[in-house]
């Protein structure tokens, strides 16, 4: 028998939760009784913050960081400037900038909501979960109710693996999320599901992973980790299903082509009928994930499937000297 590894699960969390604020600055003056009226436009530090978040929501981030420069040098104690160019930095990846601007906004404004959350998803991204669930801690003390402190909170419990303290988020994050955002509780179901499917209660995540979809039939995401979960479970053929479903969605999403290939080995293996044909499909199934791998530049998964493709390819040889 073919020596295939478990099937990949779906571990990147990938919707956390930023805040950018935008401020408008109102200045109030009273023009002298001795002098004549003059009407002009004063550019204000609430405007290049204002700029600042129009480019970053184009994906503008250099753009946007010179702009938000603008702001602060109008106004030094802006908070609301400081967090937003953390979020820029961020986007660009400059984490150790990101964390200095929050820390700013922070300093500035010790009961800043925004800042504490924008700090702790930068504080994950590094990998420091830790110091990510501080912030988020903080950030709850302030507002309790926010369901995104909650969601973000338990991403980084999840990465600590800490599973029934993700869980519990998640929880709190569902009774504070408006039911009317269909996509936004999809993905809370999607993580918690994940929470249940990593921490072995299989039947409890296939339920959030069917809830997920029920709520956004286009999630490959949670079709992908239901299709973990019924591999998991050894119903191999509700597993096929569902990779073949995000194939469909997401026809470049190399896991799922590593997943379905080896869902369908077992699957006839445990059925005791697989035929030269059958590997010649598996065979697809692979040499489309190592392509996909390849192309994306994930050099570990692309020498592995290799290795699959490798030992394939001689059982398939195998099984046609057979033949």
């Amino acid at each position: 028998m073919l020596k295939l590894s478990n099937m990949i699960l779906m571990t990147d969390f990938w919707r956390l939760f930023l805040s950018v604020i935008v401020a408008l600055s109102v200045i109030f003056w009273t023009p002298s009784a001795h002098s004549s009226p003059v009407f002009y436009a004063q550019v204000t530090a609430g405007d290049f913050l204002k700029l600042g978040v129009d480019e970053m929501e184009q994906g503008n981030y250099q753009k946007a960081i010179a702009h938000l420069d603008q702001a602060i040098q109008l106004q030094e104690n802006f908070a609301v400037a400081y967090s937003d160019r953390c979020v820029a930095h961020l986007q660009i990846q400059d984490y150790h900038q990101a964390i200095a601007d929050c820390t700013q906004a922070i300093n500035f404004a010790p009961d800043y909501f925004e800042a504490y959350l924008n700090r702790g998803l930068v504080y994950y991204r590094q990998g420091d979960y830790l110091a990510a669930i501080a912030d988020y801690n903080q950030a709850i003390v302030f507002k309790p109710d926010d369901f995104r402190a909650h969601y973000n909170r338990g991403l980084a419990y999840l990465a600590q693996k800490s599973y029934a303290k993700a869980i519990a988020d998640y929880d709190i994050a569902l009774t504070q999320t408006p039911q009317s955002q269909n996509l936004l509780v999809a993905d809370i179901y999607n993580d918690r599901g994940l929470a249940y499917l990593v921490s072995q209660d299989i039947q409890a995540a296939i339920v959030d992973f069917n809830l997920a979809i029920r709520l956004n039939p286009h999630n490959y995401r949670a079709y992908f980790n239901r299709g973990c979960a019924y591999g998991r479970s050894g119903d191999d053929l509700s597993a096929v299903r569902d990779f073949s479903q995000v194939i469909r969605l997401n026809s470049s999403y190399a896991q799922a082509f590593v997943n379905r290939g080896i869902a369908r080995y077992r699957l006839g293996y445990h059925q005791g009928t697989i035929s030269g044909n059958k590997l010649v499909r598996i065979y697809a199934d692979l040499r489309k994930a190592s392509e996909y791998f390849q192309h994306q530049g994930k050099s570990i998964a692309y020498e592995r499937t290799l290795d699959l493709l490798k030992s394939l390819q001689q059982e398939i040889a195998d099984t046609l000297e057979i033949g």
